[in-house]
């Protein structure tokens, strides 16, 4: 798997008011750019972790870097900038990794076939890459 490097700090959404963003509590340290998942016994976010079942499923991308206990902004469907797409085409889906927290382009984790995203094309004359995130909130992945 190759995983799709970010910077943190240039993590943000390319079209707020058209994104969905909501405010999760954080079960540990999160940094932005980092894939979240949902904990079913205490309701926070965590790094999801496409090689650990209780982690495997993918709910968004975190915004901010916070703390555990801090409240984090969590982006499930929209554009995201961020991420280093280079090496990557447009319409390439996203998976979430094996690696805790990250993406990958070729395959999916392994313990879920959890797709985060997929690379698209902004209107800009340099045709931007960015992250599509649209989760499949509904899924249950096992």
């Amino acid at each position: 798997m190759a995983d799709i490097d970010y910077t943190a700090a240039k993590v943000s959404p390319v079209y707020p008011t058209k994104a969905e963003i909501f405010p999760h509590i954080a079960i540990e340290a999160i940094t932005a750019g980092q894939v979240v998942y949902f904990d079913a016994t205490t309701g926070k976010c965590g790094i999801a972790d496409g090689n650990v079942a209780a982690k495997d499923q993918a709910r968004g991308i975190a915004l901010q870097t916070v703390g555990a206990g801090q409240a984090v902004d969590v982006i499930q469907r929209g554009h995201v900038y961020g991420f280093t797409l280079t090496n990557q085409s447009y319409e390439d889906l996203l998976y979430l990794s094996d690696t805790a927290g990250d993406m990958c382009d070729d395959a999916a984790g392994s313990t879920s076939d959890s797709v985060v995203g997929r690379v698209v094309a902004l209107s800009d004359s340099a045709l931007t890459k960015v992250v599509f995130v649209d989760i499949a909130f509904h899924t249950e992945w096992s």
